[in-house]
């Protein structure tokens, strides 16, 4: 497993997007609630533990952490967001969410075949 690598995309509307990238295999891309980013103990702790077998990546969602946000709100925005991490991470990419993310995941999932699996929490 190497270190944490820190990146950047640009969603559909040009938002800016901050991920983190860790491990090597196959992509999972984590997606938090609405209280927490991407140095959540709880989520930097599960992206360090998946980090073993897959390449992980964790990112702020739009108007946390160091991500961008461009108003007006939409969740449709947000699963932009996805798309476009799912799209650095190789253009598909397992998902696992929690909490509102989970929600926010399986929206997702519904319309975009780039989702090859889901775990929600």
């Amino acid at each position: 497993m190497g270190g944490i690598q820190t990146g950047t995309v640009t969603s559909a509307d040009g938002t800016v997007i901050v991920f983190d990238q860790s491990g090597a295999g196959p992509a999972v891309v984590l997606v938090q609630g609405a209280l927490m980013g991407r140095a959540d103990p709880v989520m930097s702790g599960i992206a360090a533990g998946l980090s073993r077998w897959f390449t992980v990546f964790s990112y702020d969602r739009r108007g946390r952490g160091d991500s961008g946000d461009t108003r007006p709100y939409a969740v449709e925005r947000e699963a932009e967001d996805l798309a476009a991490v799912i799209a650095a991470a190789g253009g598909a990419a397992a998902v696992f969410g929690g909490s509102s993310g989970a929600g926010l995941a399986a929206r997702a999932a519904a319309r975009n075949p780039a989702i090859t699996r889901l775990a929600l929490w």
